[in-house]
């Protein structure tokens, strides 16, 4: 059986990125377990005066999501793990542990769960998971359909990596996928990449039978031109590689995948070149 894993921390935008969850895996009819990570009743907060007591909320809430929503998954479970530590981390293991292939969070919330979740954890749990992770911004709404995913395509040849798994769920929702070429330079070499690798990747979507189209833009930065693109044609989701344009500072999340996890109004589905993608179907 296929698993989600939801982060929880009952902001507003952690419970729309968990629906979200939920609408992916009633069509892949998949299993979604929320977790919700707490810090260890060790560390003090001097807005707490017992981490334990938010643990007991923590529950008594995920237990009551659990009666509310498990009727939207008629064919699989929904379940929750609470955990105690740094949030990324925990969510990375948890997603390992679960064997998890795919994880949904929010980019930031302002509950009081919040003062767990020290700023946004986001960019940490794209980096951290092995796993492809979906982030939703807060305020996307949660009853559009997968109708149209954003395909960027660029020189880096980890480029067409991301088109089997972004694949897999345009199939899975009769979603239509924009391969969109952006060129960030004159250099007939870099250009002829940009179009070698788009061709490559509409070969595969038309070897499976998904519906495709193709555009170029022309652009100073990778992240603007696909959010702006996105925009402009109502997209559902955009699809990056988290290794393109990697800095010395953070190896595994580079400028443009960061500014696209960020600040992109359209949910950002971010998968590692450095992994093998595997489809669960058991």
């Amino acid at each position: 059986m296929k698993k989600i894993l939801a982060a929880i921390d009952f902001s507003d935008c952690s419970i729309n990125a968990f629906k979200h969850a939920l609408s992916i895996a009633k069509i892949t009819k998949s299993d979604v377990e929320m977790i919700w990570v707490g810090k260890p009743a060790a560390q003090k907060d001097k807005f707490i005066d017992d981490p334990s007591d938010m643990s007991k909320e923590a529950k008594a809430q995920l237990e009551a999501m659990i009666t509310k929503y498990q009727p939207e998954l008629p064919e699989t479970k929904l379940t929750f793990k609470i955990r105690k530590g740094k949030v990324y981390k925990e969510i990375a293991d948890e997603a390992k542990a679960l064997k998890a292939f795919l994880v949904v969070c929010g980019t930031h919330g302002a509950s009081g769960f919040e003062k767990f979740w020290a700023g946004s954890n986001a960019n940490r749990i794209v980096s951290s998971c092995d796993c492809p992770v979906i982030t939703i911004r807060a305020g996307i709404n949660i009853q559009r359909s997968l109708e149209r995913i954003v395909l960027p395509i660029d020189s880096s040849p980890e480029t067409r990596q991301k088109a089997t798994f972004t694949g897999f769920l345009a199939k899975a929702h009769g979603a239509e996928i924009h391969v969109l070429k952006v060129y960030t330079s004159k250099g007939k070499v870099l250009r002829g990449d940009v179009d070698f690798f788009a061709g490559q990747v509409s070969r595969y979507l038309e070897q499976e039978q998904i519906p495709f189209i193709v555009t170029t833009v022309e652009a100073e930065n990778l992240s603007d031109a696909t959010i702006a693109y996105a925009e402009k044609v109502d997209a559902n989701l955009i699809a990056i590689m988290t290794d393109q344009e990697s800095a010395a500072s953070n190896i595994w999340m580079g400028p443009y995948a960061q500014q696209t996890v960020n600040h992109s109004p359209v949910p950002v589905l971010s998968i590692h070149s450095r992994e093998l993608m595997t489809i669960m179907t058991s």
